[in-house]
């Protein structure tokens, strides 16, 4: 009988752990919000200990260092989750695991992946995964494989132009005003004084909301010209911001690239929140292939 594989997807909110099948089929699963490096692992590890797995594909929150010959390799870096900040989670893992084989990458990294090969990416080679939640994450899926340069994509950083009357300073504490810092979670919650599922859904806000994504997902075409962008994440549940960022980006676009059918090119995560840990089962497989 195979071994079981596992999968974490370490959000800067919440932790999913599960176990599963080469398939990308959970059997068991467990969640629990992030808090401390020592508390979350030991939640972690009471997980996994109960089970015999043979690989296990991590989906972290960063920036983490993913360099396989650095000295901070396996490093979240320099989060604004401060008790996280320079902290070795990669290497915890394997002092507890040493028998264990570990794919190391990005949260949005393995979602992105879950939806290649599961969800809305079926049957193209190019995706690009746009996560809209606490912060703003981009994974990149080139031919088939995670994309990575000297680091892992950090585009949810990108600055923006700004809407006309918008004079929101922006809560990004690197930036201030780049695409997380005025369209993620929390700056939707600063900019209203309530959370985004609190807004109605005819707000005149969500027009500046989409104006901001169709921003990202125009700079996303031209950087990487994908087959399709999908977003996940919990501000993206909003389904009336898909037609506004749909028309918006054809109006920054202004016809200066070609694109599929804009209905298929912008697309809600088909996985749902399940992209992520699914993803992370699939990474795993693939390294005891």
């Amino acid at each position: 009988m195979a071994r079981l594989l596992g999968g974490i997807e370490a959000g800067g909110t919440k932790f999913v752990c599960a176990v599963g099948e080469a398939s990308g089929k959970v059997t068991a699963r467990v969640k629990f919000p992030t808090t401390t490096p020592e508390a979350t692992l030991a939640q972690v590890f009471a997980f996994f200990d109960q089970y015999e797995v043979a690989a296990i594909g991590v989906g972290s929150f960063g920036p983490i260092d993913i360099e396989p010959q650095s000295a901070t390799y396996g490093y979240i870096t320099d989060t604004p989750k401060l008790a996280w900040k320079n902290f070795d989670f990669l290497g915890a893992l394997k002092v507890h695991y040493p028998a264990v084989k570990f794919v190391w990458t990005t949260d949005v990294n393995v979602a992105a992946y879950g939806e290649y090969l599961q969800g809305a990416g079926v049957g193209k080679q190019n995706i690009c995964y746009v996560t809209v939640g606490t912060g703003i994450g981009v994974g990149y899926i080139s031919h088939g494989k995670l994309y990575s340069g000297r680091s892992h994509p950090e585009a949810g950083h990108i600055m923006m132009h700004r809407a006309a009357d918008d004079d929101f300073v922006g809560v990004c504490p690197y930036h201030g005003d780049c695409l997380e810092g005025i369209a993620a979670g929390p700056a939707i919650e600063r900019r209203n004084g309530k959370k985004g599922h609190e807004i109605a859904p005819d707000d005149p806000f969500w027009q500046i909301e989409a104006y901001y994504l169709a921003q990202a997902c125009m700079t996303y075409t031209l950087t990487f010209s994908p087959d399709l962008i999908v977003f996940g994440g919990g501000v993206s549940k909003q389904a009336q911001l898909f037609p506004l960022i749909r028309a918006e980006f054809a109006k920054l676009m202004h016809d200066y690239v070609r694109v599929p059918d804009l209905e298929l090119y912008i697309q809600h995560v088909k996985l749902g929140d399940d992209a992520g840990i699914t993803g992370s089962l699939l990474v795993a497989a693939d390294a005891v292939k």
